[in-house]
This record gives C-alpha cells, sequence and structure tokens, in this order.
C-alpha cells in the first residue's frame, strides 16, 4: 500500500511526516433545558454504521485498513495511524498530510444523530512537525488551528509546552469545570532519531508479515493481555492497535526511515506508575531524543500525572524539560529528553 502524504522528487522517497495529529472527544448525552435526556438513538457510539466511519476517513484523507473489537470499543488501523471508539470516547490520530480537523463537525453531527450526544470536553495535541510548511490548510502552524476550532467552540485554551526553538508540543482542550469526570489517564511518548539497527525490522516489508515483526522487535512484550492488531505498509512502515480489557488500549506508530525517522506510542492502561512501561518502550525503540505527556483526570487512580511519571530512566536519558500543568479536570506532566551519549 502507499502511503498518502510522502513527499517525492521524481520516484525517490524525500520525506514523510510521521508525527501525528491527535483528537480525543468525550460525549455525553443530550439534555433537554428541564435536565431530561434526550431521547434519540442509541447512547453509544459504536452503534455509527462502518459507511460512515469511511466517509469520514475521506474526508480526512485516509482510510480504513484493519479493524478490531474488543469488550467496549473498536480499534481501527487507518492508513494514516488509528481510530479508537468507545461508548462515549472518539479517538482519531492521524500522521502524514491528513487534515484531521475535517474530521470535527461531522463526528459531534454522526454522534447526535445516531447516539443523541453532545460533546463533553475536547483534546487536541500535536508535537511541531518536521516540515510544517508540507501540511494542508490549517495544519501548516498552531496558530491557524486553533483559530479553526474557535469556530467550533466557545471555551478553547491553546497552549505550548516545551522549547520555541527545540522540541514543542501542542494543546488544545475546552476551559469548563462540568468536563470529563470519569477516571482517565493517558501516555503518550514521541520518538525522534531512532535506532538504525532496531528500525531494521519495519523496513523493506514486502512479503514479511507483520505480526513476525511486531514479535522480533519487541512490541508483543510491552503490555500483557493486549490483543493485537498490526499492519505492515509497502515497502516501510508499521502500525498497531492494542485492545486491553474493558475500554483500555496501545496503539503504536513507525516511520523508519533514518533522515526522518519517528514512532509514536500511546496506551490508557491504569497504572500508579509508568516508570518501568517508559524504561520498556525506550529499550525496544532507543530513540535519542522523545517528548513524553501524561495526562490525568481528577479522578484517575495514579494520583496526579507529575507523581505517576517517575523518571526511572535516568540513567539513560537526560532531561531537558519538564512542566506540569493543571486543567479544570485533568493534569499534566510534559517532558522531554535526550540520550546520554555516555551510554
Amino acid at each position: 500500500m502507499e502511503l498518502p502524504g510522502v513527499v517525492t522528487e521524481g520516484s525517490q522517497l524525500t520525506h514523510y511526516e510521521g508525527t501525528e495529529k491527535l483528537l480525543e472527544i468525550w460525549f455525553e448525552p443530550l439534555r433537554h433545558r428541564n435536565g431530561d435526556i434526550h431521547g434519540q438513538g442509541t447512547p453509544d457510539l459504536k452503534v455509527i454504521p462502518r459507511e460512515r466511519l469511511v466517509e469520514l476517513m475521506k474526508l480526512v484523507h485516509c482510510e480504513i485498513v484493519s479493524e478490531k473489537c474488543r469488550d467496549e470499543h473498536h480499534a481501527y488501523v487507518l492508513s494514516e495511524s488509528s481510530m479508537f471508539l468507545s461508548k462515549e470516547r472518539f479517538i482519531l490520530k492521524t500522521c502524514g498530510t491528513t487534515t484531521l480537523l475535517s474530521a470535527i463537525e461531522p463526528i459531534l453531527k454522526l454522534a447526535k444523530d445516531f447516539c443523541g450526544f453532545t460533546f463533553k470536553t475536547v483534546f487536541y495535541s500535536r508535537k511541531n512537525f518536521f516540515r510544517p510548511e508540507l501540511q494542508e490548510v490549517p495544519h501548516r502552524n498552531f496558530e491557524d488551528e486553533v483559530h479553526y476550532l474557535d469556530t467550533l467552540f466557545d471555551c478553547g485554551a491553546a497552549y505550548m509546552l516545551g522549547r520555541i526553538n527545540g522540541d514543542c508540543w501542542h494543546l488544545y482542550t475546552l476551559d469548563i469545570c462540568n468536563g470529563q469526570n470519569q477516571p482517565d489517564q493517558t501516555l503518550e511518548i514521541l520518538m525522534t532519531q531512532l535506532d538504525p539497527s532496531i528500525m531494521k525490522h519495519f523496513k523493506d516489508t514486502t512479503g514479511r508479515k507483520a505480526a513476525d515483526v511486531t514479535k522480533a522487535s519487541g512490541i508483543a512484550d510491552l503490555l500483557p493481555d493486549c490483543q493485537i492488531d498490526d499492519f505492515l505498509f509497502e515497502p516501510c512502515g508499521y502500525s498497531m492497535n492494542g485492545l486491553l480489557p474493558k475500554d483500555g488500549y496501545m496503539t503504536i506508530h513507525v516511520t523508519p526511515e533514518e533522515e526522518y525517522s519517528y514512532v509514536s506510542f500511546e496506551t490508557n492502561i491504569e497504572l500508579e506508575d509508568y516508570g518501568d512501561l517508559v524504561n520498556k518502550v525506550l529499550t525496544t525503540f532507543n530513540p535519542g531524543k522523545c517528548v513524553m505527556t501524561l495526562f490525568a483526570s481528577k479522578t484517575a487512580k495514579c494520583g496526579t500525572s507529575m507523581k505517576a511519571l517517575s523518571e526511572t530512566f535516568l540513567d539513560k536519558y537526560r532531561r531537558h524539560d519538564r512542566q506540569f500543568s493543571q486543567f479544570q479536570t485533568y493534569d499534566l506532566t510534559f517532558a522531554t529528553y535526550i540520550r546520554d551519549k555516555k551510554v
């Protein structure tokens, strides 16, 4: 399968933007003015017909290539990353030159029409792009993305964490007090300058099996009790969704070309401390640099994100930045690390 978003000169591949745009929307039943729940639809996002999801992905400029269901959620591997639907949560993660923000208005309408839902809280985030000038409008700069999001939501709040002249991370969310009230915690590790010897697993993929790559690379051992849906792209590249019990998930995406190598890891597994898991991920991919974020809701089992993101890996990595932010219903720890050249 050819990768959309690839920039070429003649037949020579020159750049692929592995850095993803990430959208997460939590929904709740639409209520009448008197407080009664609106009776329209089935209150579960998973009832949205697959053909409508296919149409939604066309707007974003990607397609569904594989899917898997477990317990309370559906997971889709896309030609450009992943999509997840659980009862009240929608996650869309896309890379390349996709136009992810084009999905917001349609998914809000689908949630209303089929489920009787309205949005409860919204998160849009991304790391800074390698080549922002190659993105489609409004994704070429964060200010334009914020302007577009502000046309959809009345109470948006936009942030940038990290270094303006280095690795930074953008976030748009809603400044509301009655947002997410369920236990929720999400870890994301965005890795660059990947070890070429490890990236060989994900190159020259023609004729190989995704399951073999998942096992040989160590990805299969990252989280127990994980039902994996993996996919190899030709001639290179890899994506996987891992489904955990209830509505837990893990997702990994690999862009292995040395000039712009990129790997993302994300999970909402509930742990009191993520130090051991982070160690396993960093050992598996051995990045030269990484950006790490951990969100925790006020009712999250881990407590605060700062407490849960212990830095047990500092024998291998040197911290560049660490910032702690508190929002109305969540807190967030953002950090960047560089591999110690002495190790």
